[in-house]
């Protein structure tokens, strides 16, 4: 008797893809004249007398279709378990009245049509990424034909970096070109013309008055804070190449002002401070991002310290924008990188490029913020020495007016012995500076509001700060901390304090605070927020009240008088007159007054003794903080027994107290002091905001200022 011919059945895997496929397809929608081709078909097998000719066997087959309930089972079965055993097999044939074999030969099919599907989304993807990688390397090299040469005006040469060695490095490893590449630009175009492009308007970074001091002039109105920062976008592909022009550019232009003397740099007569002289700046940088646009005032310092913490460690910090933003919290109120260009060697930064929207503010609400679009830099140099830089890219966005745009600033690291780097600064900016309080513009002009010398001041007091969190030891005056762990909570906890402190005692309005127009005295600013479901702050709706103003004493004065425990009653409303008690303390610093302090408040009252006070002083010679929350004593003992402290309800108020920038008779200065406030009004999210809760705060900072100006008449200080 004739035995069905199992090389039929196999035909499928040896078939053209093209057969293959296609017959796939038909089977997959049920259509059993492809099973029968593959000898699945259960069909009526004549003798030999019965059938002397073989070649006419097939056309006596049986055709029929799996039905719709056949293919979705095996189709379910299939997501399952795309490799059934004999045991599978059997059983769902039995299931669907199916021959073994055709069950076996439905999940082989299956399995070839689903790898030949993925076979061919690959090819479309890596055909795609082929048409991408092409299309970029033609921007190179019309970039590279377009670019013109600094003496003769002509072309350059091409080939000083072949196209065929630039497509190399594209498809080597990536890290590895992304520094080639920028390095190779930076040898061929430092000091040379920026790229021009032949199809439209060039975006030339040399922005003259034509385009963009006559804006400036004939703008009325400030744009509001925070614009910048919520409709900047990312760079296109077409702007990428002159940005990174202008990072190289950027940075050679930062190292020659960081190492340049005389006549660059111009020092007063008792070699105190240096100013830049503007016109040697635009005659050794004629290029750059242009000249000065009309409205805007330049305001350029360098300023260099030995810092407590590795070089690498440091050059971290500045590339990590999380971490650059919370070591600089009372200095940058905001910051977001928009795109990574590059991101260097594997293992560093060096060659690490990226566009940034950052937004920095004075802890004082009478200060506007300045916000700036730019790429920051960084790059380690042949002796060794690291350098980041940073420069507006105000040419990226021809549509928006700024009112600050900065041109290379940034700092030098060079590693010193013991874990000690040297760092020198280099700040320069443009500004419309129209907006600043009477009162705060001597600082600002004095540099010491936004200069490197506050820059300088904060990294050296942080990087103090990072070193004792990083130290195992436990106080000397042991108190309520026995352990490592429970220090290190408790300084965490503070950290977050002021960060928080931060966010709403500046002029930002960037971040989740709404201010209240009318809210009844015109020298407070008023802000609210709503606290939900956020472990870091306790549930309801919150006021924080911020108010700046000037006093006749010198800022460490004022300084020692408010971190002062013995008279905290003089003007802390909300110690009701209880004696506080330092319970423990953790020194930050070298300064005396650099400290975290943990206080317990003594009143009369003894349902109130179950509040403790957490508190941050900090003091430098650009200016000093004192930050403080309530904690209650329950959890603050889980903090201090190494529990996590972001968990922990706090709203932080205290004072900022930067000098005034003038020099009174006989050295002595006086002080801009803000003080600023966090209330919890209503412990309901959901609460209407009374004017009842408002005229509270407004009562409470009016009243704790007039205790502080009376305290300074008394001569208490």
């Amino acid at each position: 008797m004739y035995q069905p011919n199992l090389f039929e059945s196999h035909q499928l895997v040896d078939m053209s893809h093209k057969t293959a496929e296609n017959d796939m397809e038909r089977m997959m929608r049920g259509e059993d004249e492809f099973e029968s081709k593959s000898g699945t078909d259960i069909m009526e097998a004549p003798s030999g007398d019965d059938d002397p000719d073989p070649t006419q066997r097939a056309k006596r087959k049986r055709y029929h279709r799996h039905t719709q309930h056949q293919i979705q089972e095996m189709e379910s079965f299939f997501k399952e378990c795309p490799h059934p055993d004999d045991k599978q097999r059997k059983e769902l044939s039995r299931e669907l009245r199916l021959e073994p074999l055709q069950i076996k030969f439905w999940f082989q099919n299956k399995r070839t049509q689903m790898k030949m599907q993925h076979e061919r989304l690959e090819n479309t993807a890596l055909r795609n990424e082929n048409d991408k990688l092409r299309s970029d390397n033609m921007k190179y090299r019309e970039a590279l034909s377009n670019a013109s040469c600094l003496n003769c005006g002509g072309p350059t040469a091409v080939g000083e970096m072949s196209f065929d060695e630039q497509h190399l490095r594209i498809e080597n490893a990536r890290l590895r070109e992304e520094i080639d590449r920028i390095s190779g630009i930076a040898a061929k175009y430092v000091g040379k013309p920026l790229l021009t492009y032949p199809n439209g308007p060039a975006r030339s970074i040399n922005i003259g008055v034509s385009n963009f001091g006559l804006q400036s002039a004939l703008v009325g109105d400030f744009y509001g804070p925070g614009d910048l920062l919520r409709s900047v976008s990312g760079p296109t592909e077409a702007d990428k190449p002159m940005i990174i022009e202008l990072a190289v550019a950027a940075m050679e232009e930062l190292i020659r002002m960081a190492q340049s003397g005389e006549p660059l740099w111009l020092s007063s007569p008792d070699n105190s401070t240096e100013a830049l002289s503007e016109e040697e700046y635009f005659r050794t940088f004629p290029r750059g991002i242009g000249p000065k646009p009309l409205g805007l005032k330049s305001e350029a310092s360098r300023e260099s310290a030995v810092v407590i913490m590795n070089h690498m460690n440091l050059v971290e910090i500045l590339m990590d924008v999380n971490q650059w933003a919370n070591v600089f919290s009372g200095i940058v109120s905001r910051a977001v990188t928009i795109e990574v260009l590059s991101t260097g060697v594997a293992g560093n930064y060096n060659g690490a490029l990226q566009v940034m929207t950052a937004e920095y503010q004075v802890p004082s609400p009478l200060v506007p913020t300045r916000e700036n679009y730019f790429v920051r830099y960084c790059k380690q140099h042949t002796d060794g020495t690291w350098a980041v830089v940073d420069v507006s890219l105000d040419n990226l966005r021809p549509s928006t007016v700024s009112r600050c745009r900065r041109r290379p600033s940034g700092c030098l690291i060079q590693e010193v012995p013991n874990g000690y780097s040297k760092v020198i600064w280099v700040e320069h900016v443009e500004v419309d500076d129209r907006a600043v309080h009477s009162i705060y513009r001597p600082l600002v002009n004095s540099g010491l509001a936004f200069g490197a010398k506050r820059w300088v001041a904060t990294l050296d007091r942080q990087c103090e700060r990072i070193a004792s969190a990083m130290a195992n030891t436990i106080p000397a005056d042991v108190g309520v901390i026995t352990t490592s762990d429970g220090k290190k909570s408790m300084l965490k906890l503070a950290e977050r304090m002021v960060m928080s402190f931060c966010t709403g005692v500046g002029a930002s309005t960037a971040h989740a605070w709404t201010t209240l127009s009318g809210s009844g005295a015109d020298d407070v600013r008023v802000m609210t927020r709503k606290s939900m479901d956020d472990p870091g702050r306790p549930p309801g709706i919150v006021l924080s009240a911020a108010t700046s103003f000037w006093l006749p004493v010198p800022p460490k004065r004022v300084f020692d008088f408010l971190r002062n425990e013995n008279s905290r009653n003089e003007w802390d409303i909300l110690s009701n007159g209880g004696m506080i008690q330092e319970m423990e303390r953790i020194a930050i610093g070298r300064e005396t007054g650099n400290c975290i302090s943990l206080l317990r408040v003594n009143t009369v009252n003894r349902n109130q003794n179950n509040m403790l006070i957490l508190q941050e002083s900090c003091i430098d010679q650009t200016g000093s903080y004192i930050i403080y929350s309530p904690v209650d004593v329950v959890v603050m003992n889980l903090v201090l027994g190494g529990g996590d402290p972001d968990f922990v309800p706090i709203l932080p108020s205290g004072f900022s107290i930067l000098p005034d920038g003038l020099n009174g008779e006989g050295g002595s200065s006086g002080s801009l002091l803000t003080v600023a406030f966090q209330i919890l009004v209503d412990s309901s999210p959901n609460a209407k905001l009374s004017l009842g809760s408002v005229a509270t705060v407004n009562n409470l900072i009016t009243c704790s200022v007039e205790r502080i100006k009376g305290a300074v008449a008394s001569e208490n200080l």
